[in-house]
């Protein structure tokens, strides 16, 4: 059986600062530009159609005032988990296209919904660029929910986006594996102190994107099932600059496929969001249609024939206690040092060294086939009728290996890429 998927757009820019005093962050633009590249018909997925938000305007917010846009963001994420509970229901796998990071806040409510009804506790899978850990607790301020998004989703901030629905926290920090920061993130010794589990972008490429994906599977045996946040400025601003905080180091459009491909397959997934994508720094799509074919090729273990729906459990204890130590390596294991890189499991071409770009700062933001994920007692099944189609078309095929950073060869009439944009605001207020 097959799980169709179904994409819901959720284009709010509501958690970012203005790029500009006279102007709005553009990734509410993401869905649309997403669209055009023929991603629903390539996924063969059904449209759920798009949640509108409500109207940027920070107004006369100043720093001290909490985060911008609170009372707007926390309505909106109650509306995005009924949505994506919805699309749950029909048995259905949910690709949620946004907007900033802020819409990792309806996914987790919508997260921890079900995981009350199943009697069980669902994980995170945080694919970011960024920690996005900033809180009361360890800056002098907050004020942009994108830069802070995984901080309220484990239950750290303000109520009123922390503890929706009285739900606090919406994941537990040992349910939580974040994959893709830099080595020198800000905020990654207070993930350690948390005891979120980490695999910052050295290691992950030295373990290889297969073996990470099954790594997170492992890290969270525990849960009843995991839910995957993706946001593109994991990827090095050579291959994809089109987001508001590029940040050299990144991972390949390669690795970032293999790496969706095996989160993805298992039943034991239940979701995934895409966010941060800006078209107003890719005038002539190109960006976009990498991200398309990466998201197309990524998520065919879902629409693959012989896919699993998941079926609900009964209610009742499910959880193992959590293991000593939570049973993971130190977070400062997985921190050491760049380790030498493997041949990478796919062919793939090089495109040189990461550009660095004069007065860069540190951002506040925001072919091995994939083994499948662990199975054992305690993990989400849900019952459907599932609505059955043909897998994915596959993407074309991949050049040759070398050393330096990795992606996907373009189709020849993709256009150059274009230099990261040296102006362009992270994800603060200032």
């Amino acid at each position: 059986m097959m799980r169709r998927i179904a994409v819901l757009d959720a284009p709010t820019n509501l958690g970012l600062r203005p790029p500009t005093s006279t102007s709005v962050p553009g990734c509410a633009k993401a869905p649309g530009a997403l669209r055009d590249h023929g991603l629903l018909a390539r996924l063969r997925a059904r449209d759920a159609g798009c949640l509108t938000p409500p109207r940027y305007d920070p107004g006369d917010w100043r720093p001290g005032d909490g985060v911008c846009h609170a009372p707007e963001i926390s309505g909106y994420s109650v509306a995005l988990a009924d949505r994506i509970g919805a699309i749950i229901d029909r048995g259905e796998f949910p690709l949620v296209l946004g907007g900033d990071c802020s819409v990792l806040l309806g996914s987790a409510l919508a997260m921890h919904r079900l995981g009350e009804a199943v009697g069980g506790r669902i994980g995170l899978v945080f694919v970011d660029g960024h920690s996005d850990f900033r809180h009361p607790g360890n800056a002098s301020y907050v004020g942009a929910a994108a830069g802070e998004d995984l901080a309220l989703v484990t239950g750290r901030g303000q109520a009123d986006l922390a503890a929706i629905e009285g739900r606090r926290p919406y994941f537990r920090d040992i349910d939580v594996v974040v994959l893709g920061i830099r080595a020198q993130d800000e905020y990654r010794l207070d993930l350690q102190a948390a005891g979120i589990t980490t695999r910052p972008v050295p290691a992950l490429r030295a373990e290889g994107a297969a073996r990470t994906a099954q790594w997170a599977h492992e890290q969270l045996a525990d849960c009843a099932g995991y839910w995957v946040h993706i946001d593109v400025d994991v990827l090095d601003p050579a291959v994809m600059p089109a987001v508001d905080a590029p940040d050299p180091g990144g991972i390949a459009f390669a690795e970032l496929e293999i790496l969706l491909a095996g989160l993805v397959d298992t039943p034991h997934c239940l979701g995934v969001e895409l966010t941060v994508f800006d078209p107003d720094y890719d005038p002539d799509g190109s960006y976009a249609a990498e991200i398309v074919n990466t998201v197309v090729a990524g998520l065919a273990p879902v629409a693959a024939p012989g896919a699993t729906p998941p079926r609900l459990l009964p209610a009742g204890p499910v959880a193992p206690a959590p293991r000593p130590g939570n049973g993971r390596p130190p977070a400062r294991d997985v921190l050491a040092g760049p380790a030498a890189v493997p041949a990478p499991a796919v062919a793939v071409e090089p495109i040189g060294p990461t550009p660095t770009r004069a007065g860069d700062e540190p951002a506040d933001t925001d072919g091995a086939e994939p083994s499948p994920g662990p199975s054992g007692p305690g993990l989400l099944r849900r019952a459907s009728d599932a609505d059955g189609s043909d897998g994915p078309e596959p993407v074309g095929p991949l050049a040759s290996a070398g050393p330096g950073l990795l992606r996907r060869v373009a189709e020849p009439e993709d256009a150059e890429e274009t230099a990261p944009d040296p102006t362009r605001p992270g994800a603060d207020i200032a």
